[in-house]
């Protein structure tokens, strides 16, 4: 199966980005307007609140991998899709453990953002079509975050937007949007969104082509 593109990356995730864009608004007016702390938790973090964003790169993921598999831009490995997918989620993880312990500052938070970056990019190399196309989903998904999280932090909103994680140090509002808002969103959440993308997709694309074999048979 050919790794070329044959459909338009933006016209592909148009709708699954304003999909996005919707739950996130939805997400910020439940914890401006206090409703029930089960599904829009304010507190840092989140708490696994069900509505928000960061579940959707499941949905589609599944979404991308169909629609390039049924325009023949599958990947032209499984085993490179899966290999590839799988290094970059070991990346990410490392990373994510060098930007966790940094104490958001020196050599090792730099070198845990690098590491993060490079993780999102890694899995391109096993299916390139899909990669491509969760990476420009990400963005699509993630900088109206940024947006909201610059303001949010700005005017202490009292949201997930803006709170930031147990002992962090206090520093005036640009440092603090940078390590807290653009950072994450813009490195950590960008890795997140194309591995566990390129993950749900390659086994989607697996037992798609696995029916494939099958009907013939049958």
């Amino acid at each position: 199966m050919s790794q070329e593109n044959p459909v338009s990356i933006g016209r592909l995730i148009l709708v699954p980005a304003l999909i996005t864009l919707g739950v996130t608004i939805l997400r910020l007016a439940g914890e401006l307007l206090h409703w029930s702390k089960l599904l829009f938790n304010p507190d840092p973090g989140g708490g696994m609140a069900p509505i928000g964003i960061s579940w959707l790169p499941i949905v589609f993921g599944i979404y991308f991998a169909l629609k390039l598999t049924g325009a023949g831009a599958g990947p032209a490995s499984l085993g490179r899709a899966f290999g590839f997918t799988a290094l970059g989620l070991v990346l990410m993880v490392g990373g994510g453990f060098l930007f966790g312990t940094s104490q958001f500052s020196g050599a090792k938070l730099a070198a845990g953002c690098v590491v993060i970056a490079a993780s999102a990019l890694v899995p391109i190399l096993g299916w390139s079509s899909l990669g491509k196309t969760l990476l420009a989903y990400a963005y699509a998904a993630r900088i109206p975050v940024v947006i909201i999280m610059f303001f949010a932090i700005q005017g202490s909103w009292g949201t997930h937007y803006d709170g930031p994680p147990p002992d962090f140090p206090e520093m005036g509002f640009l440092p603090k949007f940078f390590l807290i808002g653009f950072l994450p969103q813009m490195i950590l959440w960008i890795a997140f969104t194309v591995i566990v993308g390129m993950l749900v997709g390659s086994i989607t694309a697996a037992i798609a082509r696995r029916g494939r074999s099958v009907a013939p048979a049958t």
